[in-house]
């Protein structure tokens, strides 16, 4: 065993989790400069393993905690890993991991990670080798120093703890204690038996007269025995008589209950039926109630339809009336416009003529004057221009602009020409538009109308949909009111039945029904959910009859549950757990349940309980455990023959039971709190509850598949308005668009005669131009004269007279035109503003005076209005028909209360003569508690009397009550003359000497134990001696051993030294071994002894012998160190731990040292710290430690690294 490995983390200065590198079995050296932490990890070691750090205060165990930067620490922790490979723990394992972790608050040692105690690691710790009389297994830093300059009476201590004689120091104090108490015990025996001499001195006089108060006092207990004994018979006959008046009124109180159990039934019966009759009347009421609201409901809407139609049908009437008098109004407006038209068409050719005329004339008349105006021109430029290159300069600039002009001109002309194309276009166009749009319209109107029609189709499907819906919701409420009624009703009857059954039973029950639940939601273990069976109560059936001897069969067994198998029971407990649901749970599995074939005896007297049962075969199993050895017997005495004869269970009908074992069990059972009457009325009250529920359940199916009906209709309705709007939006627009396109032809037929006018006026006008620019290119290139040629003045004269003519022909064909134009346009005006746009509205106006939609409407009200009656008319039959059904409920009602109260009276009556008897029976038991009381009484007094002589039960038997008590009267007369004589004198005295006995033979067991502890102590005296010497032997021998290997050329030997004359004993010396006991006179022979000394030479064995005191302070440390390794060899450990033990030696010392370090190391591990190299020669592995930024750091070196440390130390040193 050695140490493996060590951990270390917030421990002083180790900050950091430092993990050392795996120690060698052998020698391990550690090195590192002062302060940088070696003592440190020795301490962590010996913080895990020693004492010395046990018991620690707060500010203590803080001091460990590593200081520094960085964040506090608030634990710390040293683990240590041993090779357990040879087994010195005893732990089955290679490896054997101790920690100990310490905090301001906390110290705590882990074994393998588990955490144990301080006393158990001390204890693993001793059995594996480490013992606590020997610390010097880890040597700290100081300790030769102290050793090499400690006192004799030191090492002698020293010495002590090695020889292990703290045990028999211990087991010494232990028994001066046990020997105090022993002491201490035998003088208060002394004192008692004093006392008990005394006591019984004072006894041995009373005796005698004691004896003569005996004889009398055994004839005054022989009177009063016969006196009690008289008067206990008496009250046992009057206790007789008293329990057959009970007996006999036991019988009428049975029977008086009886009747007051019918009374009782009878009235839960008829309350029930009142309560379902109120139930029903209060149902009825209401719906009377929804009747009467619907009838006014119905009354309002028939008033509002019969107006509605009414009013409908005036409007068609109307409507009638109207579109007679429209198509009267149309037919004249037509007239008109046709008349219009023809005056329109007669005018507008004359118009057209003059207009042309007029143009034609305008036109000439223009040109004339344009040519007129260029022959003046070119007269007048003789005199505007003095040369002929100046004119044709101008006349070329002229003809330029011209020119421009004459192209703008001509595409002005260009332009209007497209305009009418265009407007010609557009006029076929909107022509083709109205027609098509006229045609959509009387599409949409039929499509208007045909919506309209299947819309009130379908709101005639819907109402009477709702009124049959309105039936079914009726219908509804009072399944619904039922099921209330049904379900509260259920609800009592399982309060009832949990009220009379054990809390622990209906947790388990709710607990499982918990459990099955979970499973279904979780939709898991199906075995399991159709495994469960429920209880025993809910599986078989009985008549009332035998409710009262099946139920005290069964007992809590009613509630056991059944199961197919122990595995299905199995799981639902563990789930149970699991969910750690309440509850007390009983399983029954069918496949473990064993049920033996039963023998019934044949007789009319009893009948098996079991074939009154009706239940399931595959639940025979579970019925037959709990109710195959039962018989049902019609009296007790019956039942107690059969029990007897046929080892059956037997039970009457009343409950009292006789067991096949002899017991008699019964007394009186209350038939009204039979959990089977109530479970039947629960299962009962469920069937009903899942009949209606069932019902229900279809009539919601029927109701909604109706709601579904209305709500498809109503939304196709919906859609059927929707799309009607959406059409009828189309129609409005397309009336808009044909009226819109009307307007736009009108427009452009209005805008075609201006347009023309205006081509024509740039057409004269363009001619006019080009008129001028020929004159002016003629012009071009001749003489410059002031005055007209003949030519020219000739054709200005005519141009005169021309124009002239034209003007007047012009003024006549405008004027005539004029008047034309206002005649067509006062005509078209007419025709177009007034005519045409009135046919058009008189016409929208006979297309909604058509009526279709109001007949459907009318329609659709005037069926409506029938429902409505039909409907109401129900509704006052079905209100008739609950007004005779209220009537009759309030008379059942009425004959129900009566009964009630007459049944109540006779529970009253009942009730009043069982009170009467109860407190008859009352009076009877206390006055039979009375003669009980007197009876104990005459019992317990014939007991205190005690022995009675043997004469006493006959001797006075014959003598009556007044002789019995004049005897009586004079033996107590005698017997006062002895009221002075001590009645307990003869057992006190008897006691007083069996405790003298006992208290002698006490006082001699105390005397052998204090012999034997006074014994015992001696012999730990001679066992300590014994270990002192031999321990001392050892480690001398060992000293003088290792001194000599240390010191070849030196000697060393250790002295005990003595109290008597100074004398002192080298080892060897055995003299005090076999003192005879006498001559020690039991003394402490072990306090002779004042210390140890040392002698030693290094010169040689002939050499003087030298002190301590007397040596140099390196041969101080080598003696010392000479007797830590001397005590090591005698007290071995696995390993040893030296913190800088070769401090102070020289080199020749040190590398002695180092070499039984060597040698020691095949037998045990060392770990060793130092600053000096010899140590480092025969090591096998080196480790540095390094101190960095206040924390330190263990790292594994190499034997040069570990030497450059050590010669670097001893440099700076």
């Amino acid at each position: 065993m050695h140490i493996k490995q060590v951990i270390i983390q917030g421990f002083r200065s180790y900050r950091d989790q430092t993990v050392v590198e795996p120690f060698s079995p052998k020698h391990n050296v550690i090195v590192g400069r002062n302060g940088s932490g070696k003592s440190n990890f020795f301490y962590a070691i010996q913080f895990v393993l020693s004492d010395e750090f046990s018991h620690l205060r707060e500010e203590q165990r803080q001091a460990l905690l590593h200081e520094g930067t960085g964040p506090r620490v608030i634990s710390a922790f040293v683990e240590i890993i041993f090779d357990n490979s040879d087994n010195r723990i005893p732990i089955e394992k290679e490896e054997v991991t101790l920690r100990r972790v310490i905090g301001s608050k906390k110290d705590q040692y882990f074994l393998d990670k588990k955490m144990v105690t301080k006393t158990d690691v001390m204890n693993l710790l001793e059995s594996a080798g480490f013992s606590r009389s020997n610390p010097y297994y880890i040597v700290k830093q100081g300790k030769i120093n102290q050793m090499a300059t400690a006192p004799d009476s030191q090492r002698l201590k020293l010495l002590r703890e090695v020889a292990g004689t703290r045990v028999y120091d211990e087991r010494k104090e232990e028994s001066k204690v046990i020997l105090r108490e022993t002491e201490g015990k035998r003088e208060k025996i002394d004192e008692l038996l004093k006392y008990i001499d005394d006591r019984l001195g004072t006894l041995e006089s009373e005796k005698e007269e004691l004896k003569a108060y005996q004889k009398l006092d055994k004839q005054r207990r022989s009177l009063e025995y016969t006196i009690h004994d008289h008067e206990l018979k008496d009250t046992k006959k009057k206790l007789d008589e008293l329990q057959e008046r009970r007996e006999r009124s036991g019988t009428e109180s049975h029977r008086l209950r009886d009747a007051q159990q019918e009374a009782s039934d009878k009235i839960r019966v008829i309350g029930k039926d009142i309560r379902e009759r109120k139930a029903k009347l209060q149902e009825l009421v209401d719906e009377k109630d929804s009747l009467m609201a619907e009838h006014q409901d119905l009354t309002k809407q028939k008033a509002k339809l019969e107006l509605s139609a009414k009013d409908l049908q005036q409007e068609l009437e109307g409507d009638t009336s109207g579109r007679k008098r429209v198509e009267l109004e149309i037919q004249k407006l037509q007239g008109k416009i046709n008349n219009t038209r023809e005056s329109l068409d007669g005018i507008s050719p004359q118009y057209e003529a003059e207009r042309q005329k007029e143009e034609q004339a305008a036109a000439q008349l223009a040109l004339n004057e344009q040519r007129r105006k260029e022959l003046y021109a070119k007269q007048g430029r003789g005199n505007q221009f003095t040369s002929r290159e100046d004119r044709d300069r101008w006349i070329s600039k002229e003809l330029k602009a011209l020119n421009k002009a004459i192209k703008d001109k001509e595409d002005q002309i260009k332009r209007l020409k497209e305009d009418l194309e265009n407007d010609q276009k557009k006029a076929k166009q909107l022509e083709a538009d109205i027609a098509t749009v006229t045609e959509s319209i009387e599409q949409h109107k039929g499509v208007i109308d045909a919506n309209n029609k299947s819309f009130y189709e379908m709101k005639k499907q819907k109402d009477a949909k709702q009124n049959e819906r309105n039936n079914l919701w009726r219908t509804e409420n009072g399944m619904q009111q039922q099921i209330a009624s049904l379900r509260d009703e259920l609800s009592k009857k399982e309060q009832a039945l949990r009220s009379i059954t054990g809390k622990a039973i209906l947790n388990g029950i709710d607990s499982i029904q918990k459990v099955l639940q979970y499973f279904r939601e979780q939709k898991k273990y199906q075995d399991v959910i159709d495994g469960y069976y429920g209880t025993l109560i809910e599986n078989f059936e009985c008549e009332k009859t035998f409710f009262t001897a099946v139920e005290v069969t069964a007992g809590n067994r009613l509630f056991h549950h059944i199961v197919d198998n122990d595995r299905t029971g199995t799981k639902l407990l563990q789930e149970m757990n699991r969910l750690r649901l309440p509850g007390e749970v009983t399983f029954m599995p069918l496949n473990r349940l064993e049920c033996h074939e039963t023998y019934y005896p044949e007789t009319s007297d009893a009948i098996p309980m079991i074939k009154k049962m009706t239940y399931e075969p595959r639940y025979d199993r579970a019925i037959k455990h709990v109710f195959s050895k039962t018989l049902i017997c019609r009296s007790m005495e019956v039942a107690t023959q059969i029990a007897r004869t046929q080892n059956l269970d037997c039970i009457t009908l009343d409950g009292d039971q006789v067991s096949r074992r002899g017991a008699l069990t019964g007394g009186y059972y209350d038939t009204r709190k039979s959990r089977l009457d109530l479970q039947k009325g629960k299962m009962e009250c469920l069937r009903n509850l899942q009949i209606q529920e069932r019902d229900y359940e279809e009539h919601k199916i029927k109701l909604q598949a109706l709601e579904s009906d209305i709500n498809q209709l109503v939304s196709e309705m919906q859609r059927t308005e929707t799309k009607n709007s959406k059409n009828k939006d189309i129609y409005d627009k397309m009336r808009a668009d044909l009226r819109l396109n009307k307007e736009e032809a009108q427009r452009i037929e209005t805008s075609r005669a201006p347009k023309e006018r205006s081509l024509a006026s740039l057409q004269a006008s363009l001619e006019s131009m080009k008129t001028t620019a020929k004159s002016l290119n003629a012009e071009l290139g001749t003489d410059l004269l002031s005055q007209l040629s003949v030519e020219d003045q000739r054709e200005v004269d005519q141009l005169n007279d021309m124009i002239q003519q034209l003007t007047n022909d012009n003024r006549q064909a405008l004027t005539q035109r004029v008047k034309l134009e206002t005649e067509k346009n006062r005509l078209e005006m007419m025709l177009n503003n007034n005519l045409l746009k009135k046919l058009d509205r008189l016409q929208a106006d006979l297309q909604e005076m058509t009526g279709e939609d109001r007949k459907q409407k009318l329609e659709m009200f005037r069926l409506e209005l029938d429902s409505t009656s039909q409907r109401q008319t129900e509704v006052n039959r079905h209100f008739k028909e609950l007004e005779d059904q209220i009537e009759a409920c309030n008379v059942e009602v009425c004959q129900l209360i009566d009964n009630l109260d007459h049944w109540k009276r006779r529970e009253r009556e009942q009730q009043e003569r069982i009170n009467d008897d109860a407190k008859e029976l009352e009076k009877m038991t206390n006055k039979q508690s009375l003669l009980l009381k007197k009876k104990d009484d005459c019992m317990k007094k014939i007991r205190e009397l005690g022995s009675l002589p043997s004469d006493a039960f006959e001797k006075y038997q014959n003598l009556g009550s007044k002789q019995l008590f004049k005897k009586l009267e004079q033996c107590n007369e005698e017997l006062k003359k002895y009221s002075h004589v001590n009645k307990k004198a003869l057992d006190q005295f008897v006691n007083f000497s069996e405790q003298k006995e006992k208290l002698i033979q006490r006082k001699e067991e105390l005397v052998r134990a204090h012999q034997s502890i006074v014994d015992l102590m001696y012999h730990l005296d001679q066992r300590k001696y014994e270990a002192i010497q031999l321990t001392f032997k050892q480690v001398s021998r060992y000293f003088t051993e290792i001194f000599k290997k240390l010191v070849p050329a030196g000697h060393a030997v250790l002295v005990m030294k003595k109290e008597d004359a100074g004398e002192d004993d080298e080892a060897g010396d055995d003299r005090h071994a076999s003192g005879s006991r006498g001559d020690q006179g039991r003394g402490h022979i072990v306090e002779h002894f004042t210390g140890v000394g040392i002698k030693v030479s290094f010169t040689g064995t002939k050499a003087e012998m030298r002190d301590m005191q007397q040596l140099s302070g390196g041969q101080k440390s080598l003696v010392a160190l000479t007797l830590i390794f001397a005590i090591q060899k005698c007290d071995p450990a696995p390993f040893y731990l030296f913190d800088e033990i070769d401090q102070a030696l020289d080199s020749q010392h040190r590398k002695a040292v180092a070499d039984m370090i060597h040698e020691l190391c095949n037998d045990a591990q060392f770990i060793t710290t130092t600053f000096r190299p010899e140590l480092l020669e025969h090591a096998d592995k080196f480790y540095g430690v390094k101190f960095r930024n206040k924390v330190s750091h263990v790292e594994c070196v190499t034997h040069a690294e570990a030497q450059d440390f050590v010669e670097d130390d001893s440099t700076h040193g």
